[in-house]
C-alpha cells in the first residue's frame, strides 16, 4: 500500500480529539475541541468538523484514508457502530459508523472510549507485550477496559468491564445508573469533589477554598492536587480514601482476570499519580489472592490524552488490515 493513513478519534466527557497517523503511528495532524458547542453547531457537525480539521492540518486528503477508529463513551452497539444513548450530544440510536463512512468513504470501527484507551496503552504505552492488561480510568465516572491476548475483551455487542458500577456498599449512595452503592459513588471525581466541598464548608480545607470555594464544578483534578500540595491534609485523606475503594475494586478484578499489568489513567491519576498507584497497590496486596497479587504490576498510564486516539487508530488498522 503506497499510502497508509489512519485516524483515531476520542470523545471524552468534555472534549473530542481527532489525530491523523501514518502507518508507523507518527502523528501528522491533530485537532481538539470541546464536546459541547456554544454556537448552535450539532454534535454530528462538530464531530465531522474535528476530523476534517485534523486532515487539513496533516495535509492529507480523505480519499487517502485507510480507516477511522473512534472511542466513544456510553452504551454502544459495537457490531453496528450505533450510539445507543449519548446525553452530552442528545443522541439516541445514532448511526455513528454510518455517518463517518458516508462522509469519509473509508471503513470505520467504533469502540468504547476506555477500551480504546486501554488498547492504546497495550500497543504503545504501559501495557506493551502483556498477555492481559486491565485499564482503569477514574474521572467524572470510572471506566474499565481489558485487552486479553491482543483482543479487547467485550460482550456479544456491548462493551464490558463496567468497573464503575461494581457494587461496593449495599444500599449506599445513589449512582447515576439508578442503583446504589456503585464504585462511582465512592471514587469518581464528582464523589471526591462533593466530599471536598463539605470539608471546605466546615473550614477544614483553606487552600481549596481559595482555589474553588465550595463550587463542586471548579474542583477539577488539578485544583484538588494543588490543594493537597499546599497542605490541605483533609483533601489528601479524601483522595486516598477514594483511591483505596478503587483499589478494592481493582483487587477483585485481579482475582477474576489475573492481569500482568493494571494501568491507571485519567485526569485524577495524572494529577496525583503517586497517591493512586500507592493506594491501589496496597489494596491489591490486601484484597487480591496472594498468588495473583504477586504477579500483577500497578502502573500509571504513559500516553496521557494520546492513549485514546492512538488506541482507536490502532484498532482500526488491526481490524481492517489483512495479514
Amino acid at each position: 500500500m503506497a499510502k497508509e493513513f489512519w485516524i483515531g478519534f476520542d470523545l471524552g466527557g468534555t472534549k473530542m480529539m481527532a489525530t491523523v497517523f501514518d502507518k508507523n503511528f507518527k502523528i501528522l495532524g491533530s485537532k481538539r475541541k470541546k464536546t459541547k458547542s456554544s454556537d448552535g453547531e450539532t454534535g454530528a457537525e462538530r464531530l465531522v468538523g474535528v476530523v476534517e480539521e485534523a486532515l487539513l492540518e496533516a495535509k492529507i486528503d480523505k480519499d487517502d484514508l485507510c480507516g477511522i477508529g473512534i472511542g466513544f463513551p456510553g452504551p454502544l452497539d459495537l457490531n453496528d457502530g450505533i450510539v445507543l444513548e449519548s446525553p452530552n450530544l442528545g443522541w439516541k440510536n445514532f448511526d455513528l459508523r454510518g455517518l463517518l463512512e458516508k462522509k469519509f468513504k473509508c471503513p470505520v470501527v467504533v469502540g468504547n472510549d476506555v477500551d480504546v484507551g486501554t488498547y492504546g496503552e497495550y500497543k504503545f504505552g504501559a501495557g506493551q507485550k502483556s498477555r492481559c492488561v486491565v485499564g482503569v480510568f477514574p474521572g467524572t465516572g470510572i471506566g474499565g477496559g481489558c485487552v486479553y491476548e491482543g483482543k479487547i475483551l467485550r460482550g456479544k455487542k456491548l462493551s464490558c468491564l463496567e468497573i464503575g458500577h461494581m457494587q461496593m456498599i449495599q444500599n449506599g449512595r445513589l449512582c447515576g445508573c439508578g442503583r446504589r452503592g456503585c464504585l462511582e459513588t465512592l471514587s469518581s471525581r464528582l464523589a471526591i469533589a462533593a466530599e471536598s466541598a463539605m470539608a471546605v464548608y466546615r473550614g477544614e480545607a483553606p487552600h481549596l477554598e481559595k482555589i474553588a470555594g465550595t463550587d463542586v464544578s471548579q474542583m477539577r483534578s488539578g485544583a484538588i492536587a494543588e490543594a493537597i500540595h499546599e497542605g490541605d491534609e483533609i483533601i489528601e485523606l479524601i483522595v486516598r480514601n477514594a483511591a483505596r475503594w478503587l483499589g478494592i475494586a481493582v483487587a477483585n478484578t485481579v482475582n477474576l482476570l489475573a492481569p500482568e499489568i493494571v494501568v491507571l489513567g485519567g485526569g485524577l491519576v495524572e494529577a496525583m499519580k503517586e497517591i493512586y498507584v500507592e493506594e491501589v497497590e496496597k489494596a491489591v496486596d490486601n484484597f487480591a489472592m496472594k498468588s495473583l497479587a504477586d504477579e500483577v504490576e500497578i502502573m500509571a498510564a504513559k500516553l496521557g490524552d494520546d492513549a485514546g486516539v492512538m488506541g482507536a487508530a490502532a484498532l482500526a488498522k488491526d481490524t481492517f488490515t489483512k495479514e
